[in-house]
């Protein structure tokens, strides 16, 4: 049986967590999806060769506005940060109205996720770490071959799993982050991100990247995901303030700026999202 022939389909590219175009990370939605396999969305996220591609369908929970299913190069993630806020920018942007005052509901493979508009940005409230805790010796170890350091330069490293499998390690400062040359043969499989503080007065109070082995793209520009996940060990061991800016992508020439806010029970990450290409695809 032959597959069904391809139709056009509304398509966004948008950048995000940069206030200026094209210097935050891309994201590729595909507005109408329905009727696509798994396979044929797998497809065409490792063809558009950015680090992650999303589907937006009718949801299936009630309440919910929209589900998403977003998409690597290589694997499906229940969840991830700058996919939320590009596709809920993307789904208003294409017309959707909100079932609930103040909030879009995201539906996903992590469940629901609540996305809000703050002072002049889109932010989502973080998803509870499904694990969270000291890695192991023998993974440090390996932490440290991996980021070129020895293990004395890692402060403290933990387990921050909210969708991706990230492994969160403190180091010192902003500068000794930025300075990091890292071993991905030496990394393995290990989805790392660093984190460490900017001197009073700099535009940012910490400085944050993440690796990603084995991918196409081996440093993410901005990760929402991840700076959830930070944010969420940070400040429950008071080392970040309750509101603070996290800077991302700077060694790759990007201006990503993650606006961190604890609110009541939730953990709130904001950004500029930018639609920078609009058309259609056929798919």
């Amino acid at each position: 049986m032959s597959s069904p022939s391809p139709r056009s389909r509304p398509f966004h590219q948008v950048d995000v967590f940069s206030r200026e175009p094209y210097r935050g990370n891309p994201l590729a939605v595909v507005v109408d999806a329905e009727g696509l396999s798994a396979e044929q969305m797998q497809q065409f996220a490792n063809w558009t060769n950015l680090s992650e591609t999303t589907f937006l369908l009718p949801p299936t929970d009630p309440r919910a506005d929209y589900r998403v299913r977003i998409f690597t190069g290589s694997e499906e993630f229940p969840f991830a940060g700058h996919p939320t806020l590009g596709s809920a920018h993307t789904w208003l942007e294409s017309g959707g109205v909100p079932k609930s005052a103040g909030f879009v509901v995201q539906e996903c493979g992590a469940g629901l996720v609540r996305v809000k508009h703050d002072a002049g940005r889109l932010a989502f409230a973080a998803p509870p770490l499904t694990r969270f805790g000291t890695v192991e010796d023998t993974l440090r170890r390996q932490l440290a071959a991996g980021l070129r350091l020895p293990e004395a330069g890692i402060l403290d490293a933990s387990w921050l799993v909210n969708g991706p499998e990230w492994i969160g390690v403190l180091l010192e400062s902003a500068e000794q982050v930025l300075a990091v040359q890292p071993d991905f043969a030496a990394m393995g499989a290990l989805k790392v991100g660093i984190v460490g503080a900017h001197k009073p007065g700099a535009d940012a109070d910490f400085e944050v990247r993440t690796f990603l082995p084995g991918d196409a793209i081996t440093e993410d520009p901005v990760t929402g995901s991840f700076n959830a996940g930070v944010a969420q060990w940070l400040m429950s061991s008071n080392r970040a303030p309750a509101e603070y800016v996290a800077a991302q992508g700077t060694v790759l020439g990007r201006t990503g700026r993650l606006h961190i806010k604890a609110e009541d029970a939730d953990i709130w990450v904001g950004g500029h999202s930018t639609t920078c290409i609009l058309g259609s695809v056929l798919l």
